[in-house]
């Protein structure tokens, strides 16, 4: 059609030049459509199921609507300038006017998609402005649609058959394509398949049963294109340095892969290790190898990579030991290209439409604790200790059992809300402009979660030279994690001796001559599970106390030898002191010889523990008399060290960290007065509390008098905690009168104890008393957590698995012979093992039960079971005896009391420790 113009000249609306731009733009804009269709129907399915559709054919869908989207953006407004330009006055008003909408519509349709395509040189961030843009996009084509059959009926008659073919044959291909696509949904979420592949005794498995190819896993530079700021910060990270690249590691794994050739012939036991440390040789095949290259084979350098912790799929159990499932991840098109424009568009492809990467490398179980129980939680398979079943390292459990996990019914403190899960405190939130970044709930700019995992691990950046600040974020996390508190003295130098306290405000006057008890508390605040867990029979942690009298010191305690700077082993230690079987010390991370601990004197989670110090001041002294208290941390001790260093081995120089410290300066002389100071920060009931809570911790309850004079002194403070926690101690006696009359006090306080807390001791009291009815709906209300205070700080008890047990002990104790009851009984017990597969009390009970309905098969069963886990006592009491024996400095550590002598013969040889500054790599004083 023609029609005149102004200047007399007539124009076709399409001539046949524009003709030809127009068939390419309808083409391109109905492929463009039924691609849509497929797109569309595969996110609806997502929406709909929550399960992902998208696979590697759904990627390629994808690159030809962002290319054929951006290819249509010039010719589609080329035409309609032209198209405009021939037509803008012509007569046939309502065709101009149904074009101009539809100009307007393909502008927006266009403009969205332009807003929703992320550029290395151009991208729109806001969350708002990309979902406005999203929605744009969907609906907009419909619009298009619409004003062009508008736009076409006021000109031109439409071939209606045709164009509805066209459409038909489209809609029922891109509805063809959804339907194959419905039949294979990404299996995630689901144990890994039987295969090829043996991992065993680690319980790590693939998705598919095999091998996993070693460059399908080392793809951190891969990573690193888009996520700069979480690759350098990963790249410092002791993750990173898991492998045969840490030394420490290097040489106790080669250690074990040595003993398990030479008793079994091959190094499979040591398949236990490479779960968590070489996954990439492992998953492999090539950990297998006796003669594996540690040095020259690139897996054995990879660590733990991108890909090992974001392919992961399904946490298989909460058994730790390795107990996931990991797939060789479906990636974009080109990821594997060597050709760096095809990596660009595959890198532009991502940020296009990254859900597919999302869903594929960030699932929720990367936000749970149960994701990081699969290494942070261990047993020593029988296979590596040709022994039995040995609980290994558990940082899962004890922050499961914990106040601040909130699920811990039996917690000395509470905070205002639980901590969901590890990420709060070992991924803090970072500022990054990332990719990946996001602005939080709450915040105001774009961060990402923090991939140098800080947490206390100062020896492996040390040694390989890493930046300062990295030991610097580490050594963050440590100071202030445990408070020292020098709270009070004893006369005499004796534990039951005249108690005087708290120090400050007033500190009293010594006499010379005189023998006085130094009590200190240490108290774990701001770690959520032990301290200090992890390789805690390595871990160099102590108490240092030294004693000063006008500059002179007078007694020490926890100093260093001046020449190895070994810490005297006569020191208090916070650590677990591990045998083998002989009664020898395991000091080189020999876990094929992990036997048990001659003692542990790690600090669980909210809790304290009591040192003792004995001072016998001097006869002749007047004056001041200075103690000071610090509590030091080296992640290696020197025994480990000197090993691991061989011929080179000088000294231990690893950075030592001072997490804390405590000073009080007291009068002297036969004519002193006390003097009175500043009041410590902390209230006078909790530094109280917590002395009380380290009395009544100790082994074999061996101090209960001291704590209940102590958590008399609490209650008499006007504290609810003073009544509860003495209910603890006479429970434990028990004295159960005194522990019912102390529960109604802590319940009756103007401000009482917290009602689960009570719950759960009444609960213990009612059974003790064999009151079993009661005590089970005691211990029923906390496994609902009916507690409006403890749902709203996010509480949940019922994951606790001590409660668990008790509540179907409670039930299987009131059964008799009722059917219905011994079935609740053994639900409980069956819950427990949800939480907590290995423990060994609820197959003992399941055992019993199953017994006692006349089920001797599933009471085989868990009998094995309870024999698998149980703790071979005989065993252990031979174990410890020799290392009794042969270690004079560690059998008096491990005293139910013990009494640490700061005017020891020798002690004053030792020279005070100095702490590492990471503004250089010296060792500098304060």
């Amino acid at each position: 059609m023609v029609e005149g113009t102004g200047a007399g000249r007539v124009r076709r609306a399409v001539g046949p030049r524009l003709r030809r731009l127009l068939v390419a733009v309808l083409v391109l804009f109905v492929l463009l459509l039924v691609n849509s269709v497929y797109l569309g129907g595969v996110t609806a399915l997502e929406w709909l199921s929550d399960r992902t559709y998208q696979d590697y054919t759904y990627q390629w869908m994808f690159l030809f609507h962002l290319a054929g989207g951006l290819l249509l953006v010039v010719p589609a407004l080329v035409f309609i300038a032209l198209h405009m330009r021939n037509t803008w006055r012509r007569s046939n008003r309502p065709a101009v006017y149904a074009g101009l909408g539809l100009f307007g519509a393909v502008v927006v349709l266009l403009l969205s998609g332009l807003l929703l395509v992320r550029f290395d040189f151009f991208q729109v961030r806001d969350p708002l402005i990309r979902q406005i843009a999203y929605w744009a996009h969907v609906t907009v084509p419909l619009a298009v649609i619409w004003l062009f059959v508008l736009h076409r009926l006021s000109g031109p008659r439409l071939r209606w058959r045709g164009g509805l073919a066209v459409a038909g044959v489209g809609f029922a291909f891109a509805a063809g394509l959804v339907v194959l696509q419905i039949q294979d949904p990404r299996q995630w979420g689901t144990p890994g398949a039987d295969g090829a592949a043996d991992f065993s005794p680690a319980l790590t498995r693939t998705a598919s049963g095999n091998h996993i190819a070693p460059e399908a896993l080392m793809m951190d530079s891969y990573c690193a294109s888009c996520h700069t700021d979480v690759h350098a910060q990963w790249s410092h990270s002791v993750h990173r340095f898991a492998s045969f690249n840490n030394p420490v590691y290097r040489f106790a794994v080669n250690n074990t892969r040595k003993a398990t050739l030479a008793r079994d012939g091959n190094v499979e036991a040591a398949r236990f290790c490479a779960s968590c440390h070489d996954l990439v040789p492992l998953l492999s095949g090539r950990f297998d190898d006796p003669d594996f290259d540690d040095v020259n084979d690139p897996t054995a350098h990879a660590g733990i990579t991108c890909t090992s912790c974001h392919a992961i799929t399904h946490v298989n159990s909460v058994r730790g030991t390795g107990d996931f499932t990991i797939e060789e991840p479906i990636h974009y098109p080109f990821a594997y290209s060597d050709n760096d424009f095809l990596q660009w568009v595959n890198a532009q492809l991502i940020k296009a439409r990254p859900d597919f990467h999302n869903r594929t490398f960030l699932k929720p179980l990367h936000q749970s604790a149960e994701f990081c129980s699969t290494c942070h939680k261990l047993h020593l398979p029988v296979e590596l200790t040709d022994y039995r079943w040995l609980r290994g390292q558990n940082h899962y459990d004890s922050f499961l059992l914990s106040g601040v996990s909130g699920h811990g019914v039996a917690s000395f403190y509470y905070p205002d809300h639980a901590e969901a899960n590890c990420n709060g405190c070992h991924m803090p939130q970072q500022p990054s402009d990332d990719f990946g970044a996001r602005v939080r709930p709450g915040a105001q700019i774009y961060t990402v979660s923090n991939h140098l995992f800080p947490a206390a691990n100062t020896a492996i950046p040390y040694l390989l030279d890493l930046p300062q600040s990295v030991i610097g974020q580490h050594q963050n996390m440590l100071e202030d994690a445990v408070r020292v508190d020098l709270v009070a003295l004893r006369r005499d130098g004796e534990i039951d001796g005249e108690l005087i306290g708290p120090l400050r405000p007033d500190v009293p006057a010594l006499e010379p001559g005189a023998s006085y008890l130094l009590q200190v508390v240490l108290r774990n605040l701001k770690t959520g599970h032990h301290f200090t867990q992890g390789t805690a029979d390595s871990n160099e942690v102590w108490v240092e106390v030294e004693v000063t009298h006008q500059e002179r010191v007078i007694a020490r305690s926890g100093g260093l030898t001046p020449d190895e700077r070994a810490v005297d082993p006569w020191s208090h230690f916070v650590n677990t002191w591990m045998l083998d079987r002989e009664g020898r010390r395991i000091d080189r991370r020999n876990a094929e010889d992990i036997f048990v601990p001659l003692y542990d004197h790690q600090l669980p989670p909210g809790a304290a523990d009591l040192v003792h110090y004995r001072l016998d001041v001097p006869d002749d002294v007047e004056g001041e008399l200075a103690v000071t208290v610090r509590l030091n941390y080296r992640k290696f001790d020197t025994v480990l060290m000197r090993q691991v260093e061989g011929e080179a081995f000088t000294a231990n120089t690893l950075p030592i960290t001072r997490m804390a410290e405590d000073r009080v300066v007291f009068p002297i002389g036969h004519t002193a007065r006390p003097r009175r100071v500043e009041a410590p920060a902390v209230p006078a009931w909790e530094r109280w509390n917590d002395y009380g809570i380290g009395a009544l911790r100790k082994p074999q309850n061996r101090q209960l008098r001291q704590a209940e004079e102590i958590f008399a002194r609490v209650e008499a403070l006007g504290v609810a905690d003073g009544a509860l926690n003495l209910a603890r101690v006479y429970l434990a006696e028990g004295r159960l009168a005194e522990a019912a009359a102390a529960l109604e006090r802590a319940a009756g306080h103007e401000q009482p104890s917290p009602p689960w807390s009570l719950a759960w001791f009444s609960g213990q009291l009612l059974f003790q008393e064999g009151r079993y009815e009661g005590a089970i709906r005691a211990y029923q209300a906390l496994a609902e957590t009916a507690f409006p205070e403890a749902r709203r700080r996010g509480f949940d008890f019922a994951r606790d698995y001590r409660l668990l047990n008790q509540l179907g002990l409670a039930w299987f104790e009131s059964a008799g012979d009722d059917v219905q009851a011994l079935a609740e009984a053994r639900r409980w017990f069956q819950a427990a093992l949800l939480q907590d597969p290995e423990n060994a009390t609820a197959h003992y009970n399941l055992a019993q039960l199953y017994r006692r309905l006349g089920d001797p098969q599933n009471a085989v069963r868990h009998a094995a079971l309870h024999e698998r886990y149980r703790v071979d006592d005989n065993a252990r009491d031979r174990a410890v005896a020799a290392a009794r024996r042969a270690h004079p400095a560690a059998d008096h550590a491990a005293d139910p009391v013990v009494i640490y002598d700061l005017q020891r013969p020798g002690s004053l040889d030792y020279v005070a420790s100095r702490p590492y500054r990471a503004a250089d790599h010296e060792l500098v004083s304060r």
